[in-house]
């Protein structure tokens, strides 16, 4: 697999210091799974956090910290944690799959917004509030032109796309914001398969694609 587009250190750093959002959390670590060069970046800014956390300076903590610790544990015993329903993903294609990371979340089946255009939303249990979703479009189809309220992280499953900035295949990882305005339109040859999340919505520029992204949480 030839990956060309990667997350930045920042991002890796963010993920190793535990602040990303859940569901982008999640797109990271798909294209981890994928991604032989990232993983051994974020192992490597693993480890140096774990560095820095050595050479803190020791925090004070109260005399009965440690009791009050195991009473709370003692207390999650008793704690029945309620089933997760986790519904199969829906189908994909010869030659992509389901990403390892997303093995605990539910997806709805395929839905039609537009012609060559089906979307799935993915539930993250610890996160419901989450917006991460599946994106399959047609060879020859795009999506209208947008720019973004927050940031959009986008790992491609399937097929390829090109939005005016760069070709984006198999593997590859984009992280969109503000600044960014484009149109993903999915090459001849295959249909596209991305596995996304948003932090805010996309901002169409036309008012019939604000229409149907409202409708869909996009």
């Amino acid at each position: 697999m030839d990956i060309r587009h990667h997350p930045d250190d920042d991002l890796l750093l963010a993920r190793s210091s535990g602040h990303l959002p859940a569901g982008m959390r999640l797109v990271l670590a798909s294209h981890l799974e994928l991604c032989p060069l990232c993983r051994e970046r974020a192992r490597t800014l693993d480890a140096v956090g774990g560095i820095l956390l050595d050479d803190l300076p020791a925090a004070p903590m109260a005399d009965d910290a440690l009791a009050r610790t195991w009473n709370r544990i003692d207390a999650l015993k008793d704690v029945t944690p309620a089933p997760v329903r986790a519904s199969a993903p829906p189908p994909l294609p010869a030659g992509a799959r389901w990403p390892a990371a997303l093995a605990h979340c539910s997806a709805t089946p395929w839905r039609w917004i537009g012609p060559g255009m089906r979307w799935s939303r993915v539930s993250v249990p610890e996160a419901p509030d989450a917006n991460v979703f599946l994106l399959r479009i047609a060879a020859g189809k795009y999506l209208p032109q947008h720019t973004h309220q927050g940031t959009e992280f986008t790992q491609v499953l399937h097929g390829c796309f090109h939005d005016g900035r760069a070709l984006f295949g198999p593997g590859d990882f984009d992280a969109a914001d503000g600044e960014i305005n484009h149109q993903p339109v999915v090459q001849d040859g295959s249909e596209c398969i991305c596995l996304a999340s948003l932090d805010g919505r996309l901002r169409f520029d036309g008012a019939i694609a604000r229409f149907f992204g409202a409708l869909v949480g996009m």
